[in-house]
């Protein structure tokens, strides 16, 4: 089955597993499979006046909707490309008094479409809504609740001169969202922004180790001429080379657990039981639990109490990061890594996380040389445990190349930073805003790197009358939350 633009794709019963997506010709790595635009999205609660309702770009100066007072955009491009969709919208908040949380305004989204397009197969989709998962029926108590409190709400938002829905079906639209909503992130890819329904993402199944990648393209509004606008869209990527035929899979959650762990985390979010190779074979799993080997091998005990440890550091570690402690942050690391170098291996997922913010927070407090050992580290564990095309493991290493860079450690810092270009040229495509900033970065390395094998003393001679000339560069201050995963799970 095939529908505008997706014919390099067909829906498929897969075994165990229901519908699948496979596909119709061969791919390589890199090659976009299909581009699907929302058929509903919103902006989250707590960011609805500093990002772009319509690209979901972060902007410094937004213009704000002139009728509800709510809705903010880059510019009046994208205010007039949001009126379809934010017309019912802006009408209701103006007589509700204020907009609802961002699970109303989704669903209410979906609903105004349905009324005007009607719940059968939309154009380029290759399932409707109303075939959408919504597994409603294997909610446990606490969701159950959550759901009748959504409904409420949403019967008072939803005005009563729009098409009347039934609790039935109003609850499926409930469930599609908690389900299928996808993760719609800023356009550096840093920070989750919004949440929206793509109907033909949705049909891909799991894997852990999976051959396609999500990716969120933001579009671009900036040509002159509006014939030449993209919208923003999803980017269903292909990692590896993908025979007609073959199932097209992507990964709901982050490969950096071990498979017990990532499968009671796809039970309780997505209401499945992984039977993926890795899973079944704990393929990696002996990597991520890695002790010291050799004479000084240490006994399990030690190794639980470090482990320990390290979990109970987390936790502080998460708390000071939030009070903004990022001093407090660092001891707690280092204290942490004292204790775990010892005893456990270099690729264990304790020390590299502790090695990931460590490495984070010491690049925010300008200590780079530090910083770039310990993102060092970070990286040569992640590269034997992540695949080779993982977006999560080329924004790992770009961030390790920009602090080797930042650290003057030019040859290592180029290194990584071609090496992370490599991996994003796969995974996000030439024309992503990360890619392109990343492609800057690859020409100036390079440049100055020419420059430190000319003449050493030279460089670091320029390199520091460059810096004394400049303001202090701060970097991005770290963040609390993890990397945006592919699908939304509302907490």
């Amino acid at each position: 089955m095939t529908k505008g633009g997706m014919e390099s794709v067909e829906v498929f019963t897969s075994e165990g597993k229901g519908r699948g997506l496979k596909a119709q010709k061969e791919f390589l790595p890199g090659d976009v499979i299909f581009a699907e635009p929302a058929y509903a999205a919103v902006v989250f609660d707590s960011l609805t006046h500093v990002i772009c309702h319509t690209c979901f770009k972060r902007q410094e100066r937004l213009h704000r909707c002139g009728q509800c007072k709510f809705a903010y955009y880059c510019d009046r491009t994208c205010q007039r490309a949001a009126w379809l969709n934010h017309k019912n919208e802006c009408s209701a908040i103006k007589k509700h008094g204020k907009a609802p949380t961002e699970n109303i305004r989704l669903a209410a989204r979906i609903m105004w479409k349905i009324e005007r397009e009607g719940s059968g197969l939309a154009e380029g989709c290759l399932v409707s809504i109303d075939d959408l998962q919504n597994h409603v029926e294997s909610f446990d108590e606490e969701e159950k609740k959550e759901l009748r409190a959504d409904v409420e709400s949403f019967l008072e938002f939803w005005p009563p001169q729009s098409q009347q829905f039934g609790m039935q079906y109003i609850s499926h639209i409930f469930g599609v969202i908690s389900c299928n909503g996808f993760t719609l992130s800023d356009q550096r890819g840093l920070q989750a922004v919004g949440v929206g329904i793509f109907p033909n993402l949705c049909q891909a199944n799991h894997d852990c180790w999976p051959n396609c990648t999500v990716i969120f393209n933001n579009g671009n509004h900036e040509a002159v001429r509006s014939m030449f606008h993209t919208q923003m869209r999803i980017e269903l990527r292909a990692l590896s080379k993908i025979a007609p035929g073959d199932e097209l899979t992507v990964s709901y959650v982050d490969f950096l657990n071990v498979s017990e762990e990532r499968r009671k985390q796809l039970k309780k979010q997505y209401y499945f039981d992984c039977g993926c190779e890795h899973c079944k074979k704990q393929v990696k799993d002996d990597l991520m639990l890695a002790v010291k080997e050799g004479e000084g091998k240490p006994s399990a005990e030690t190794v639980k109490e470090v482990i320990q440890f390290s979990k109970d550091t987390l936790e502080k570690i998460n708390k000071a990061r939030m009070d903004g402690l990022y001093h407090e942050v660092v001891k707690l690391c280092r204290e942490c890594l004292k204790k775990q170098e010892p005893v456990l291996g270099d690729t264990n997922i304790y020390l590299l996380r502790i090695l990931s913010i460590a490495s984070e927070v010491l690049s925010y407090l300008q200590m780079f040389e530090e910083a770039a050992d310990y993102a060092k580290r970070m990286v040569d564990g992640y590269m034997k445990i992540y695949h080779p095309n993982n977006a999560q493991l080329g924004m790992a290493v770009m961030r390790a190349g920009v602090t080797h860079w930042h650290a003057g450690l030019i040859e290592a810092g180029h290194g990584l930073i071609c090496k992370a270009y490599a991996i994003l040229l796969i995974t996000h495509g030439p024309s992503h805003p990360i890619t392109k900033d990343l492609e800057v970065m690859r020409v100036q390395t390079e440049m100055e790197l020419r420059m430190f094998q000319q003449n050493e003393f030279m460089y670091y001679k320029m390199r520091e009358a460059a810096l004394k000339n400049q303001k202090i560069q701060v970097m991005p201050e770290p963040s609390n939350e993890p990397s945006p995963s592919l699908f939304h799970k509302k907490e």
